[in-house]
């Protein structure tokens, strides 16, 4: 079983959080302790004089982990802006030693680790570093959310182009339907399952409904984590 899956998006609000939770309930099913991480997260809110953002609360949930906020969410910013201007304003350099140091507690803690990425793949986090950079320096398998819109065929190509070219191995593609309402949608499904250079390993429809497992159903668990998908 690979140590954990890096769920990056073509763009910020694409469904990184909905599929990474969908995987958490899915393997946690399974019998296996999954923990749920994000590094860096920009848009929260003041819950008992701490700062908590909804993503990193949702994979904490999910998870159910009796672990620290703090390792989930080492950074966690309150305007909903780009992680990097987020932190100058309050004072901060994003690094890794921090982000580092909660990844080993964690994976400690669980067999599989689903982190969580911000934004999209090129996202910038400090002066030297952004989340390819991340990617590569956490040593994961990336896994491509494509959220469902208008303009996802360019942004998940270009993206998948990146992913390959950092030379992280992107081992697949889940769909996410942001908009309930997008033209062809079958059409363009087909049409990424033709042109992006590795596989779809499930779809979430727009709404989410159903029970957490029904939720995670489509997933293709098995080409993530080395297991029979059927055990």
């Amino acid at each position: 079983m690979n140590a954990g899956i890096f769920v990056t998006g073509t763009d910020t609000d694409c469904g990184k959080t909905h599929v990474s939770v969908a995987l958490i309930e899915r393997l946690s099913r399974r019998g296996v302790r999954v923990g749920g991480f994000k590094p860096v997260a920009a848009g929260a809110r003041w819950s008992d004089g701490k700062l908590r953002n909804d993503d990193a609360l949702a994979l904490k949930k999910a998870a159910g982990l009796d672990v620290d906020y703090r390792l989930i969410n080492p950074y966690c910013f309150e305007p909903p802006i780009a992680p990097h201007l987020a932190a100058d304003q309050a004072g901060q350099v994003i690094g890794l030693a921090p982000i580092l140091a909660a990844r080993d507690a964690l994976t400690a803690a669980c067999d599989f680790l689903v982190t969580e990425a911000a934004g999209g793949w090129r996202v910038p986090l400090a002066p030297d570093l952004d989340i390819q950079g991340l990617a590569l320096e956490l040593r994961l398998p990336v896994l491509l959310v494509v959220g469902l819109r208008l303009g996802c065929l360019n942004h998940a190509l270009l993206t998948a182009q990146s992913i390959r070219a950092s030379g992280v191995t992107l081992v697949g593609w889940i769909g996410s339907q942001v908009d309930p309402a997008m033209s062809h949608l079958n059409e363009n499904i087909r049409t990424l399952e033709n042109e992006l250079p590795v596989p779809c390993l499930g779809v979430l429809r727009h709404p989410l409904s159903g029970t957490p497992a029904d939720r995670a159903r489509p997933l293709l668990l098995d080409r993530l984590t080395g297991d029979d998908e059927n055990s």
